[in-house]
């Protein structure tokens, strides 16, 4: 199994769900400048779309969009539960893993592009710290997004909040968002995600 991925991106999310699930993916770097794969292969014969995450099965199915593979992993891989599998459970964890990638996944672009107006990443931060203070009245309210369950869900935040730190934005802002954040940095899938990509903790 091939995990496409780029160092710190979103496609941490399924590599840590991956090693949450008791399954340790073949890692493939790509360059999301170049589109080039580590050993000069080009990635968009793999995956049109260009960017990451793209997990390939070994039967040779390959799996797009984070949230999608995040929910095989779930119903599929996942030795101990990661996640609802079906009924009214998993409708919530897809609702979260919708609004997380809309909302904050996609919150986060803009500021990480350089030719990106500063008028427009004003409107967009402003926006963004408005969804992060929202999740971190949800998470005062429960240890998990899910509740008292660990969801896959979860792990798709914890990569997001990852980011705030480029972004300039304070955690110390957010309580148990920050909780939540170093509460997820103990857990030694993501410990071992976070080595295997060469990132700080």
């Amino acid at each position: 199994m091939k995990l496409y991925f780029s160092p710190g991106a979103c496609s941490l999310s399924p590599h840590i769900a991956l090693r949450e699930a008791g399954v340790v993916p073949e890692l493939v770097r790509v360059d999301l400048t170049t589109k080039k794969l580590a050993d000069g292969g080009d990635y968009l014969a793999i995956n049109p779309k260009g960017y990451v995450p793209a997990l390939q099965l070994d039967d040779g199915t390959l799996l797009t969009e984070g949230p999608a593979i995040l929910i095989y992993i779930v119903q599929n891989l996942a030795r101990t539960p990661i996640g609802p599998k079906d009924g009214m459970g998993l409708v919530r964890l897809i609702e979260w893993l919708n609004f997380i990638a809309t909302e904050i996944h996609k919150g986060f672009g803009p500021l990480f592009r350089p030719n990106c107006p500063d008028e427009w990443k004003t409107v967009v931060k402003e926006n963004l710290l408005k969804r992060l203070h929202w999740v971190d009245g949800q998470l005062a309210q429960r240890p998990w997004l899910l509740g008292e369950e660990f969801s896959v869900a979860d792990v798709y935040l914890y990569v997001c909040s990852r980011w705030t730190a480029f972004a300039k934005i304070d955690l110390a802002a957010f309580p148990a968002l920050a909780r939540f954040a170093d509460k997820m940095a103990q857990r030694p899938a993501v410990q071992a995600a976070i080595e295997a990509e060469g990132l700080k903790r």
